[in-house]
C-alpha cells in the first residue's frame, strides 16, 4: 500500500463530499416542501459524518485533508444542476439532479473500491463500504420520494 496513494483517494472522496454538502444546502434553502428539507437535511448530514471519518484516517496517516468543493467535473455540473432546477422550486427537477448527483458520488466510492484496492487497507474498505452503504440508502429514499411525487400528480 502507498500511504500518499491512500491519502489521494481518500481525499478525492472529501472533496466530494463537501460538494454534496453545499449542494444540499442550496437545495434546502430553496424548497419549502417540509419532506424535501428533511431529506436534504439527513443527507448533508450523512456526508457530514464521512467527511469526518476520512478527514480523521488522513490524518492518522500523516497527511492533511483537503478543504473546498470541485471547480470542474460531473458533480458539479449535477450540483450546478440543483441550484437551476431549485430556482423554479419544481420538486421533480431537483430530485433528479439529486439523484444525478448520489449516482456520481456513489460511482466514487465503488471506483475507490474497485480500482484503487491496493492502496486502501482493510480497515479503510470497512469504512469505504460503510460510507457506501449510507449513500446508496439515501440515493434510494431519493428514489422513493421520486415516485412518491409523480404518483401525487
Amino acid at each position: 500500500m502507498n500511504t500518499n496513494e491512500s491519502i489521494d483517494i481518500l481525499n478525492n472522496l472529501i472533496i466530494l463530499n463537501n460538494d454534496r454538502i453545499d449542494g444540499y444546502k442550496a437545495a434546502y434553502s430553496e424548497t419549502y416542501k417540509e419532506e424535501l428539507r428533511d431529506l436534504f437535511t439527513k443527507f448533508e448530514q450523512t456526508s457530514l459524518e464521512c467527511k469526518s471519518d476520512l478527514e480523521s484516517e488522513i490524518k492518522r496517516l500523516g497527511g492533511t485533508p483537503k478543504e473546498g468543493t470541485m471547480i470542474l467535473g460531473k458533480l458539479h455540473r449535477g450540483w450546478m444542476d440543483i441550484k437551476a432546477a431549485i430556482t423554479g422550486s419544481d420538486s421533480e427537477a431537483i430530485l433528479g439532479s439529486c439523484e444525478y448527483g448520489e449516482q456520481t458520488i456513489i460511482k466514487a466510492y465503488e471506483d475507490a473500491l474497485e480500482e484503487d484496492i491496493e492502496d486502501v487497507t482493510h480497515e479503510q474498505k470497512v469504512m469505504l463500504n460503510h460510507q457506501l452503504t449510507l449513500l446508496r440508502d439515501d440515493y434510494e429514499k431519493i428514489k422513493s420520494m421520486q415516485d412518491l411525487m409523480e404518483n401525487e400528480v
